[in-house]
Order: structure tokens, then C-alpha cells, then sequence
């Protein structure tokens, strides 16, 4: 049986020798590079350059728009007056100033509050984040270098449909500070869909944040905020965007600032519609009589 084994293994080299010396140089060189091609992957710093190609494709041509914003607020422990579902009308204005230059402005109109009509045009409370369509996108991008610091996860080179991710901590300095998204220091990680190289999901953690500011209270109301932005393909005017689709927030407030409080909420946005205004002339027997 042991003959056996060693004649077969010896008859497996001869034929793997053939199928190789059969090969001609050209071949080797195209199986070499297909090698290659399979276990390429991307570098972080070529990661930041897709991100901050695709931010800047945002900027320039994301449309002014409106949607939906559906939001469950709730605070523990607290009074259940104090626990909300509120709707809104959420919009993002594209505003070009006297330099030419373009800023996304946003801004919401609250419809009902618990099923009612509401009495205000304000969310009050730390229950809503401003800021994730204009500059979430921007937290892990070129721009930013100075005031983050990026590591990308180890890439499984078996399973190429797995999202590569990028974790970034604030840099915060007293020269960098104006320029950077985040102002408070925070940590957290960005998925990246490897076949698009756009972002799907941003986590965010800022273990010190300014859950209300003084004016509501004797003091600013400070604690851990965990802040998650759930992205998605949007059609608008016949262009795609990545779009949020969830944004969840979890805040704890520090016991030495306030009593021990937690406030979360969870706002999903859909129907979104491209900002347009329309006009025609009417022929002067169509104006209507005043």
C-alpha cells in the first residue's frame, strides 16, 4: 500500500509538471496578474480619495429637496409627556452666496406631535442631530486629514463583499479646530460598500457632549453621546445620492452635571422629492378674474 501511495504521488508531480512546462510565457504572465487582480486591495489612503471624489460629486450636484422625517423621542426615566413622535417636513437648501461659493443648508417644519397638530415649528430637547446630510458624509474624507486620525481595518482578502472599514479619532487644536466637522472630540468607524466605495454606515461616540446647552438649565447638560447614520440609494431629478435613511442617537448624561438621565430617538426619512418651483404663462383669457 505504501508503493502504491509513493508511485501515485510520483504519477500527481508528473502531470502537474506537464500542465506547467505547458504553459507558455504569456500564460504565466496572465495568471500572475489575475493572481494579483483577486487579492488587490485598497489602501487607506486610496479609500479617502474615493470618499473625498464622491463628497465633492455630493456638493456639487446633490439638489435642494425635501422629505419625510418620522422621529420617536424618548427620555428615562421622565414624565410621558415627555416621550414624543413627531412629524416633519425636512429640507436641504442648496445656497449659493455673493463668492459664488455653495452651502447646504438644512432645516425642518414640524407637522404633528403625537398625532396632533403642532403648536411649534422647533423640536425641543436634545431628540434631533442637524448636520448629517450637510457634513456626515465629510467625517472620514481628504479634507479632514488634519483634524482626524484614520486606521483601516484589516481587509479579509476571502470575502470581498465584506464592507471595508475605516476608524478615525479627533485631532482637535487650537489651529485646527475652525476647519474640522467635528468640534468635540469623538471616535468612531465608517462601512464602506466595496463594490460602490460609498459609505452605508457612520458610528459615532463622543464620550463629552453638550446634550443641552446652558440655556435650558443652570448648567450645559453634558454626557456620552452614541450617534449612528444608516445610509441609502435616493433617485433625485434622475441622479442617484446616498442619502440617510436612519439616524439613531443614544445620550447619557454624566451624573456630576445632572441627575442620571438617558435620552434616545430614531428618525427615518423617506419620500424624498427634488425641491422644484414651477411657472406658466397663461394666455390673458385664462388669468383668473380677482
Amino acid at each position: 500500500m505504501g508503493r502504491w501511495r509513493s508511485g501515485k504521488g510520483r504519477w500527481m508531480a508528473v502531470a502537474v509538471l506537464v500542465v506547467l512546462v505547458g504553459l507558455s510565457p504569456v500564460q504565466w504572465a496572465q495568471q500572475g496578474t489575475t493572481s494579483r487582480q483577486e487579492t488587490k486591495v485598497p489602501t487607506l489612503v486610496e479609500i479617502l480619495q474615493r470618499l473625498q471624489k464622491n463628497l465633492d460629486e455630493y456638493d456639487s450636484g446633490v439638489p435642494s429637496f425635501f422629505c419625510d422625517e418620522h422621529t420617536i423621542s424618548q427620555v428615562e426615566p421622565g414624565l410621558r409627556n415627555q416621550n414624543t413622535v413627531t412629524d416633519s417636513v425636512f429640507r436641504l437648501k442648496r445656497i449659493v452666496k455673493p463668492d459664488h461659493t455653495t452651502t447646504l443648508e438644512e432645516s425642518r417644519e414640524v407637522k404633528t406631535v403625537n398625532g396632533q397638530p403642532a403648536t411649534t415649528k422647533m423640536i425641543d430637547g436634545p431628540s434631533i442631530v442637524d448636520g448629517a446630510f450637510e457634513g456626515g458624509l465629510a467625517v472620514v474624507s481628504l479634507n479632514q486629514t488634519a483634524c482626524m486620525n484614520y486606521t483601516l481595518q484589516r481587509i479579509n482578502r476571502r470575502r470581498p463583499s465584506e464592507p471595508y472599514i475605516v476608524r478615525f479619532a479627533t485631532v482637535l487644536t487650537p489651529q485646527n479646530t475652525a476647519e474640522c466637522i467635528l468640534q468635540e472630540n469623538s471616535k468612531g468607524r465608517v462601512y464602506i460598500d466595496p463594490a460602490s466605495m460609498q459609505i452605508t454606515r457612520l458610528e459615532l461616540t463622543t464620550p463629552h457632549h453638550t446634550i443641552i446647552p446652558g440655556e435650558s438649565y443652570t448648567s450645559p447638560v453634558v454626557g456620552e453621546r452614541v450617534l449612528t447614520v444608516d445610509y441609502a440609494l435616493v433617485l433625485l431629478g434622475g441622479e442617484t445620492f446616498w442619502m440617510p435613511a436612519t439616524i439613531t442617537s443614544h445620550s447619557t448624561s454624566d451624573p456630576g452635571t445632572f441627575h442620571s438621565t438617558y435620552w434616545s430617538f430614531r428618525a427615518t426619512y423617506g419620500n424624498y422629492h427634488k425641491l422644484e418651483v414651477t411657472s406658466r404663462i397663461l394666455p390673458w383669457n385664462e388669468v383668473p378674474a380677482k
